[in-house]
């Protein structure tokens, strides 16, 4: 643990976080959440995807700002490179989350960091999704992610850190376990 002579701020307000646990331990309906994202195709493989609302705690919430996210494929896949590709932003998804995790559960064990870096790397065989060889999965074959982390921690607690974060983790679970995905076209 880290030395509690001075106060630890990450950023992170925990009391916050465990008032919420504790209301929605309370009120277990109000922890349904629905997250919404909306994707515009803009031209060849460019989209564009925003996200303004959410509903959670009984009811819709906007963000402070309309978020938007362009995604395109490289030149290489005779694209025009206008954005990060879709696989990319799963591993943004996954870094943040993770990250957010890091943060809250520092704050929480006490243990002040000085920077963290989170290094993802998702390899992929692109047959698959050229349709090549129909037996390549078109997804990644595995995903590594490295921290550096310079914190006030032993490298035990560092570890015990990163392994709570990961198991907290939504965007995490997503990656890790099959979701359930429904397609609808109008």
């Amino acid at each position: 643990m880290a030395d509690t002579s001075t106060k630890v701020d990450n950023g992170v307000n925990v009391a916050a976080l465990l008032d919420a646990r504790k209301a929605l331990t309370d009120a277990p309906e109000a922890a349904q959440f629905q997250w919404r994202a909306t994707c515009t195709w803009v031209k060849g493989t460019h989209s564009l995807s925003t996200v303004e609302g959410y509903f959670g705690l009984g009811e819709e919430h906007m963000h402070k700002t309309k978020f938007t996210f362009d995604a395109d494929h490289p030149a290489v896949f005779a694209s025009e490179d206008n954005g990060a590709t879709p696989v990319e932003l799963v591993l943004v998804g996954l870094a943040s989350c993770l990250m957010a995790g890091v943060a809250a559960v520092a704050q929480q064990r006490e243990i002040q960091l000085r920077s963290v870096t989170a290094t993802l790397e998702g390899g992929m065989n692109i047959q698959g999704i050229l349709a090549i060889d129909k037996d390549v999965r078109n997804g990644f074959d595995g995903i590594k992610v490295h921290f550096d982390i310079d914190a006030d921690a032993s490298p035990e607690d560092l570890e015990a850190l990163v392994a709570r974060s990961q198991k907290l983790s939504a965007v995490y679970d997503v990656v890790a376990n099959p979701t359930n995905i429904t397609v609808s076209v109008n």
